[in-house]
């Protein structure tokens, strides 16, 4: 093997039915929204699947080994943590975090208004600008669980440059 620095690819994906009674957090930002998503932690399904995107492009184990769903010490922990702790993997593997790309399936609420906002947070807790975070939302087109608004699913990919 060289020493040349390798770029590796991840793939994340992550799905939360949403619920009544709780905040609706989306890219660790709070989206006012009559309904919330349900988890263990804040349940940012955006977050949570550009966490595990990074970690995958890393060949680590999902998030769920680094917080594990059932660690009351963690119960509604922020998903901007999770990303600081992915990051902190990261920078102990060598690792440098190049760009993540994400997409949001909801049929509501509209998510443009607030993708500013999201990179911004997203990079930050990555350390990386936010021109390096994608943002994308879509509908299920009335089809599926998250057609019928039952929940939210996201997908995420990220690059990370290793060696």
């Amino acid at each position: 093997m060289s020493d040349r620095r390798q770029t590796r690819s991840g793939i994340g994906y992550d799905v939360h039915q949403l619920v009544e009674g709780r905040k609706l957090v989306l890219g660790g930002v709070e989206i006012p929204f009559g309904k919330g998503l349900d988890g263990h932690s804040d349940a940012d399904v955006l977050s949570h699947a550009i966490a595990d995107a990074v970690l995958g492009a890393l060949g680590e184990p999902d998030i769920g080994h680094y917080f594990p769903p059932g660690d009351a010490s963690i119960e509604g922990i922020s998903s901007l943590e999770i990303l600081a702790k992915v990051a902190e993997v990261a920078a102990g593997r060598g690792a440098e975090i190049v760009n993540v790309d994400s997409t949001l399936v909801a049929e509501a609420p509209k998510v443009l208004p607030h993708a500013g906002e999201m990179k911004e947070k997203i990079g930050a807790a990555l350390g990386i600008a936010p021109g390096r975070v994608g943002i994308k939302a879509t509908t299920n087109e009335r089809m599926g669980f998250p057609g019928r608004g039952e929940g939210m699913a996201a997908m995420a990919v990220a690059s990370v440059e290793v060696g």
